[in-house]
């Protein structure tokens, strides 16, 4: 054999024995969508980027999230629909959004339900909270976490609302929910179910009187600019839920979706103590911004207007639901 011979077959040996490197693992990519701004304060952006952060903590750069705000891929229930074919990976959506495919979370806008954060938090973290993910997955979504908008309050150009008889006449644009317009129709009140793209303009040019939203959805979309009063009302408790397409979800390696779990859960306890905070940062923020606020004293007579509503509303979410939260809440 000549040299050149041996030569060949030594690199050949040493090419055999050297190890493979492993190969470079695709990166994932989770779009996750909202349709309010990307305000520091923002309640949904708030949200999105503390999963964005929690999960890069675990996992470095092997997901990518990619952030959409501003219904950049679509309006809140197109999301929620493109979630459960799989077209859509996350999202950060109102309850009452998600009822709509699941009746069950209704119970969360039960008016008056809850009288403060931490009493929702005991609920949605407890049995309650369970029933509503099992059976939301179970619709193909899967709630990572019950994150919170704060309680939504009256805003409108009529005149402040202390009490039911004060909403007489105005017409508030209402999520397209039966809840919110059962609601207003029980204390006498005149809900206009409106997308909420379409709000601002509606309200700036008229053709609504006022709507009803947190007071960071407030601040973060310059309500203040075209509405006058402010009425605390703490009608509803406002969960938003950051979800996940289940095929999204199921199709990622165990490690991986184990750390998207993960960065759920914890993305939300820091969601809802940022969110907290902020309260009285925007209440302060609006009444500067010329938005007159004013207290309501005595919500006794609008929890007896909104009572009967527990008993209708039973059967469409569910007896153990409503038998569980009303438990929960005493």
């Amino acid at each position: 054999m000549n040299q050149l011979s041996r030569r060949g077959l030594a690199a050949a040996a040493a090419l055999l024995a050297t190890p493979a490197l492993p190969r470079a693992q695709p990166r994932s990519i989770l779009r996750i969508g909202w349709t309010s701004g990307d305000g520091a304060q923002d309640p949904y952006a708030l949200g999105a980027r503390e999963f964005q952060k929690a999960l890069a903590a675990r996992i470095g750069e092997r997901i990518d999230v990619q952030l959409y705000p501003n219904r950049a891929i679509g309006d809140e229930r197109p999301l929620v629909d493109g979630m459960r074919l799989g077209t859509v990976d996350m999202g950060v959506i109102t309850n009452a959004v998600i009822a709509q495919v699941e009746p069950a979370f209704q119970v969360n806008d039960m008016p008056f339900l809850f009288s403060s954060e931490e009493q929702g938090h005991r609920v949605l973290d407890g049995a309650v909270g369970s029933q509503l993910r099992q059976r939301l997955e179970a619709k193909g979504i899967v709630p990572l976490g019950y994150m919170e908008g704060g309680f939504r309050h009256m805003i409108n150009n009529v005149r402040p609302v202390v009490q039911p008889a004060d909403l007489k006449g105005i017409k508030f644009r209402v999520l397209q929910s039966p809840i919110y317009l059962e609601m207003y129709r029980s204390l006498g009140g005149n809900a206009v179910p409106m997308a909420w793209g379409e709000t601002f303009t509606a309200v700036q040019q008229g053709a609504i009187d006022g709507l009803e939203v947190p007071l960071g959805i407030i601040e973060q979309n310059k309500l203040y600019e075209v509405t006058k009063y402010l009425s605390l009302t703490g009608h509803i408790y406002s969960m938003i839920g950051l979800l996940i397409a289940k095929r999204s979800l199921d199709k990622l390696p165990a490690d991986l979706k184990a750390a998207v779990i993960e960065a759920g859960a914890e993305a939300t306890k820091a969601q809802r103590a940022a969110n907290g905070a902020a309260q009285a940062v925007f209440r302060g923020s609006l009444a500067q911004h010329g938005m007159q606020v004013n207290e309501v004293p005595d919500k006794a007579a609008f929890r007896r207007g909104v009572l009967p509503m527990y008993e209708s509303f039973r059967g469409q979410i569910g007896t153990d639901i409503i038998r569980d939260a009303l438990a929960a809440v005493q």
